[in-house]
């Protein structure tokens, strides 16, 4: 008998964005253009944010706003728990990533951790709202204030998601969105940077575009980081759709949370309090001594049932052979979560019947 295949995440393109996209391709206007200024300022009014910068990936717009922020030698204080890109694109502008661990129940950067790290070379602050859990940005603002530091928001798992009532792209300095076809909404490729700094704004579009500050004048070196106007008109139909896809989202989490909450086998990332969740992701942890399986063990199971899920990430960056200069400092909160973590499917398009499944199927394998 075959098995019914429940994907991890889902991308479903309807006629609307088809013709928007063929209709670009009509035009002949491939390259950045009108659609992309009419999804900048489109993705501006959604969030709140002063300035919306695209970008061509959401790895690019880091890479713009660390280069437009920090010099050589600078240091950065960064999650260890994180997509390489955070910490990565720190690296190509010549500064250093200094690793923080995490908080255990937001499994987001730890304040308290952050003041151990800041030295004298810390120039800047990069936090992730990891899986569409906010920060608590209030906190980290004041450690940031109280030693003249730049914050930089890696939100590219959360678009949607709010702090104290507010949308996570209004937070200064600079908030960097993904698009990629896991996230939220998607343009394919393509990411977004929103700030309230008119200064910062002006910089970032002309590092996107090679430096270029007039017709073949280059006032600074920069980058070919350009969005095409086929993504962007893609991008505005998703945009327009956000609100629906997140409240499909949030469903589908209490969904979840209702059944596995009375596993204690079981923990959850805790949402940071004052904020919103926006559910890029669905992340849960095995509780130590509360199972005999282990999370490689509960993945295959799973996969065997049909059940599709992915680790959300199985080693810390700073025991990354890229960044490991052979004494890395031990971060346990990072560690212990990279051996118990997993992700379940989580996407609008989920239908209740196979969401029935992926339940079903969890308390198989924890039984």
């Amino acid at each position: 008998m075959s098995i019914r295949k429940i994907s991890l995440s889902q991308v479903v393109l309807g006629d609307e964005e088809v013709k928007a996209a063929g209709e670009v391709l009509r035009s002949g206007n491939l390259r950045e253009g009108a659609k992309t200024r009419e999804f900048e300022e489109s993705f501006r009014l959604e969030t709140g944010a002063r300035h919306a910068i695209t970008a061509s990936s959401g790895t690019a717009a880091l890479h713009l706003v660390y280069q437009a922020l920090l010099q050589p030698g600078d240091e950065v204080i960064v999650p260890a728990f994180t997509f390489i890109a955070t910490a990565s694109m720190i690296a190509m502008t010549g500064a250093k990533p200094v690793f923080c661990d995490v908080d255990p129940k937001t499994w987001l950067i730890d304040p308290s951790d952050i003041a151990q790290k800041i030295t004298p070379k810390t120039r800047a602050i990069a936090g992730v709202h990891l899986f569409g859990n906010s920060c608590d940005i209030a906190l980290i603002q004041k450690i940031a204030k109280g030693h003249n530091l730049k914050l930089i928001w890696d939100a590219a798992q959360a678009l949607g998601a709010k702090y104290q009532s507010r949308n996570v792209a209004e937070f200064p300095d600079a908030v960097c969105f993904s698009f990629y076809p896991s996230k939220n909404m998607t343009t394919g490729e393509g990411g977004m940077i929103t700030t309230n700094d008119d200064v910062l704004a002006v910089k970032l579009r002309h590092l996107k575009s090679h430096g270029e500050t007039e017709k073949y004048i280059h006032s600074m070196i920069g980058f070919n980081y350009r969005m095409t106007d086929m993504e962007a008109a893609l991008g505005l139909f998703q945009l327009s759709r956000l609100d629906e896809f997140l409240a499909k989202r949030k469903k589908l989490a209490a969904r979840y949370e209702k059944v596995f909450q009375k596993n204690p086998a079981l923990t959850f990332q805790s949402t940071t309090p004052g904020s919103e969740h926006s559910y890029n992701y669905f992340t849960v942890a095995l509780t130590p001594g509360k199972t005999s399986v282990t999370r490689d063990q509960f993945m295959k199971r799973l996969q065997d049932l049909g059940v599709q899920c992915a680790v959300y990430y199985p080693r810390p960056l700073h025991l990354q052979p890229c960044f490991q200069n052979g004494n890395a400092a031990a971060l346990p909160v990072s560690e212990s979560l990279a051996g118990r973590i997993l992700s379940l499917p989580m996407h609008p398009f989920l239908s209740d019947e196979d969401a029935d499944i992926v339940i079903k199927s969890v308390e198989t394998v924890l039984a």
